[in-house]
C-alpha cells in the first residue's frame, strides 16, 4: 500500500459480469492488476484499444475523490476511510444510461442525484486533510483547460476544480472521439452493456485505489456504507 504515487477513493462494482465486461473493454483490471483482452464488437470506428486508450490506466471507476497525494501515511488514510464508511449509508440511484458528455462516452447516472452529491462532497472534505498541495505543473495543467471563476477557487481550496457543485459523476468509457465516432461506438456498446447495467444502481461501498509508478491504478480496498 506504501508504493503508490497517489491515492484516490471511486466507486467501482462488485466482481461480477457488469464489473467483468466494463474492465474487458478498458483493457485493464484494477482489482487484478493485470491487462485484459478487449472484447470483439462490430460495427465500431476504431480499435477498441485506441477508442479506450485514455481512461484504460485508471481501470473502471466513478469519482468521489480525484487522485491526490498524501501528506502522513496510508495507514493513516485508510483509518479515516474505515471511519467515513462505517457513519455513511448507501446511496441508491435509479440506474445508469450510457451517456455521450461532450467528446467522450460514460455511464452516468439517473434519478436524484442529490444523495450522491452529498457523499462526494463530504468524501473531498473529510479526507482532504490526508491529500498534499498539487505541484504547479498540476495545477498549470488543469488551468490551461479554461476554468471559470468558482472552478479556480475550488481549485485551490481542494485540489480539483469539478468537486462539490462542479462534481458530476460518470463512468468513463472512452477518449475522445469525433462525433460520428461517438455515436458508432455508442451503438456498438449498447447492446453489450444494457443487459448488464444494474436497476437500481447502488453505490454501497468506497474503493481506496493507488496509483503505481507506471500510472496505472489499483484497487486496493473497499469500504463498505454500513452507517
Amino acid at each position: 500500500m506504501e508504493n503508490f504515487k497517489r491515492y484516490a477513493v471511486y466507486y467501482a462494482p462488485a466482481p461480477g459480469p457488469f464489473a467483468d465486461v466494463c474492465a474487458s473493454w478498458l483493457g485493464w483490471d484494477a482489482f487484478e492488476g493485470q491487462e485484459i483482452p478487449h472484447p470483439q464488437l462490430d460495427g465500431l470506428p476504431l480499435p477498441v484499444s485506441e477508442i479506450t486508450a485514455t481512461p484504460r490506466k485508471y481501470g473502471f471507476h466513478g469519482t468521489l475523490k480525484p487522485p491526490f497525494r498524501l501528506t502522513g501515511t496510508v495507514e493513516e488514510l485508510r483509518s479515516d476511510l474505515e471511519t467515513f464508511a462505517a457513519t455513511h449509508a448507501p446511496v441508491v440511484l435509479d440506474g445508469l444510461a450510457l451517456t455521450r458528455i461532450g467528446s467522450f462516452l460514460a455511464l452516468t447516472p439517473t434519478g436524484d442525484l442529490s444523495a450522491l452529491e452529498t457523499l462526494a462532497g463530504e468524501v473531498v472534505a473529510t479526507l482532504d486533510k490526508h491529500r498534499a498541495q498539487p505541484p504547479e505543473t498540476e495545477l498549470a495543467r488543469r488551468r490551461a483547460s479554461g476554468l471559470s471563476e468558482r472552478q479556480e477557487a475550488l481549485l485551490t481550496q481542494w485540489g480539483y476544480p469539478y468537486v462539490m457543485e462542479e462534481f458530476k459523476f460518470h463512468l468513463t468509457l472512452s477518449g475522445k472521439l469525433a462525433g460520428d465516432e461517438a455515436e458508432a461506438v455508442k451503438a456498438a456498446l449498447l447492446p453489450v452493456l444494457a443487459p448488464l447495467l444494474p436497476d437500481p444502481f447502488v453505490i454501497e461501498n468506497l474503493c481506496l485505489f493507488g496509483e503505481a509508478e507506471d500510472g496505472r491504478f489499483h484497487l486496493l480496498h473497499r469500504y463498505t456504507l454500513s452507517g
